[in-house]
Formats: structure tokens, sequence, C-alpha cells
């Protein structure tokens, strides 16, 4: 099947909800490539550094609401606002570890942030196709052997985990009470959940994510402590889903009918899985110094020993695949965070626009 052009993005009105975040900044970056009008509503950037801040993404939103989406009223006026054709709700709590610090936080940005959008869209009352962002670790089944398929039972063994799955039977409900794609001619409402990995890539400073703990160690001189070195997951560079998201979105807006209006995943190649060792390891010899301990924390709470995810029903219907394997990931991460390292002042986005150019060049090979 031959991949949508991006292209129909020119020119249009996309919203983004977390868009200081890491995948956010990212995916607003790529958008404003794409000539789309970019409008981002969230809070100020969650980290600092931030990818938000050192890749100067500020400048290229064309509406920046600083709101939460805890908040309808403020929401709802930023949808209605800049009347979107498309939304990216990416707007959450991100981290299993803090949702356990913080479990009616994270239940209240994650599931009732996701209520407040949709019911914004539901009441503005005009067509755009809508991406609800949540995750791989929404199944209910963990350290299976194949590949999680869209069709599992959901769940969540841990708060974050079950924040998740509740998105997405929060977007379940919505599509089947207002947004039915049967009958797209009466509300033009297309709406569909998305399901990543584990995402990697330059501009990540969030708190227990591998990499950033990677790059605080560097920095400070300290030798890596790797949690759960042989777990498994589904490790994939930030380009890879947003390319899955922006697909989607694409083939959602040119279609007739409400078909692709259900749940995606987006993972690497089940022959390019690694463990938490395998990418340190990787990161390590790209960075060209440093070195790594296993450091387990009896105390600390269970994590799923393996997580996969199956991306048949992308390739089948989208035309999309995974395109740069474990090595190509870890090195260009690598690589964006040393060049950060060597000119901390300087603005990254043109070291983020060349991974999105390049990505899409090897997207357009593929056809």
């Amino acid at each position: 099947m031959t991949v949508p052009p991006f292209d129909v993005f020119r020119n249009r009105s996309v919203l983004v909800t977390g868009h200081t975040g890491f995948k956010g900044s990212w995916l607003s970056l790529w958008l404003n490539s794409l000539d789309a009008r970019v409008a981002g509503y969230s809070l100020p950037a969650p980290t600092s550094p931030s990818n938000f801040g050192v890749s100067r993404v500020h400048d290229v939103i064309h509406n920046h609401f600083e709101e939460d989406v805890r908040d309808l009223d403020a929401l709802s006026k930023a949808v209605n606002t800049t009347d979107p054709e498309v939304v990216f709700h990416l707007a959450a709590q991100p981290i299993v570890l803090e949702s356990y610090r913080n479990p009616v936080e994270t239940a209240a940005i994650n599931i009732l942030g996701t209520v407040h959008l949709l019911d914004a869209i539901r009441r503005r009352g005009r067509p755009c196709c809508v991406i609800i962002v949540t995750s791989d670790k929404c199944y209910g089944l963990r350290d299976q052997p194949w590949g999680h398929r869209e069709d599992e039972p959901l769940g969540g063994e841990d708060p974050y985990s079950a924040s998740k799955a509740a998105a997405e039977i929060i977007a379940a409900s919505y599509r089947r009470s207002y947004f039915d794609p049967a009958n797209l001619g009466d509300h033009g409402v297309r709406l569909a959940t998305v399901r990543a990995g584990n995402v990697i890539g330059g501009g990540d400073w969030a708190p227990n994510r591998i990499v950033p703990d990677v790059i605080r160690a560097l920095e400070s001189g300290e030798t890596v402590k790797v949690r759960n070195p042989a777990a498994i997951r589904p490790w994939q560079h930030v380009v890879e889903p947003l390319g899955g998201y922006l697909t989607l979105a694409s083939e959602m807006l040119s279609a007739a009918d409400g078909g692709l209006c259900t749940s995606w995943n987006f993972g690497p190649a089940r022959h390019d899985e690694g463990s938490v060792g395998d990418v340190v390891e990787a990161f390590l010899q790209s960075w060209g110094s440093g070195s790594w301990t296993t450091c387990v924390d009896q105390s600390a709470p269970r994590e799923s020993t393996v997580l996969r995810l199956a991306t048949n029903r992308a390739t089948a219907r989208l035309g999309w695949r995974p395109l740069w394997d474990l090595s190509e990931t870890v090195h260009r991460t690598a690589r964006w965070y040393r060049r950060h390292a060597d000119a901390p002042h300087q603005s990254m986005r043109e070291e983020c626009l060349t991974d999105i150019t390049d990505y899409q060049d090897a997207r357009q090979r593929t056809q």
C-alpha cells in the first residue's frame, strides 16, 4: 500500500494538546514544517531544560494557550478559538513511577483531560479529525510472548496504565455515543486512538526515563544506574510513532467513511526489540564514554518484564511500518544530546528537523 503524502496538512488548523512536552514539541515542529497552522494547549514545559525550550518551539506556534486540560472552560475556549480541522491530544501525566506518587493527579489529567477535550469537540459541533494518544501500557495482559493487538482487553496494573486504559474506554464511549463512524455525515468527527511504545529521541529530560537518566549521569560523571536491564521494551525513535499519527490523520482526512475510526498500535519490528541494558550500552558506545551498573530497588513498584506491540493493522491498512532499527534510533538520539552538550545555548530546532527530514525521505523511499 502506498503511504499518503503529508501535504494534506498545508494551511490546515491543527491543535496539539501537550505541545510543550517531549513528543508534543517534536510534533509541533513537524506540523509547522508541513505548513500547518499549529495551535498548542498545555501547561508550561514539564522540565528545564526541555525540547520545547531548547528547540524554540514557541516561535512556530500560531496560538499558544498555557492552560490545563482539567479546565474545561479554558479548553473549550481554545477549541472554539482555533477551530481545528485536526486535533492531536498528547497532554498527559506520562510517567509510571510518578503515577504511584500522585495517582489522583494522574487520573485527573489523563482521564478527565480526555473527557474535557472530547466534550469540547462535541459541544463545538463541527467536523474534525481527532487523534487521542494513549500508551502501550493500556493493555490488561502483561508479560506475554506475542505483541499486543488492538482488540485485546484493556487493563492497568498501576495508576498510569489504568488511566490510559480509561482514556481508551472514554474515547470509545464518545465514538459510540456521539461520533458514530456509521453516521459520519451527521457529525463529521473522525475519532481514533493510538498506542505507541517506549519513545526516545533528543530533547527528553523527564525523570525516571532511561535516556534522560543516562544523560544526567554522564553530565555529572557518574555511573549510570539501571533498574531493570533485562526488561524488553518496544523502543522507537520519536519520529516513528509521530509519523504513524500523521499517516493516520492524513488517511482519515481523505477517507469517505469512518472505517479508520478505531485504535491503532505503532511500534518497532519484532525482530528489532531490545532490552533496557541493550539501549544503555548502545547509547554509551555512541556517546563515546560512560559506564553502567545494575541497581535493583526491591521496594520499587513492579514493572513488566516484556512489552511488545503488534502493528499488523497499521501496516495493512495505512501502509505504515517502522523504518529505523534500534541501532540507528539510539545513535540519532545520542548524537542529538551530544550536539546539545557541545553547544548548550544554540537552538536545537535544526537537529530535530534533520531527523524529521531524514525520516520523511526514508518514508518516501519505501513507496
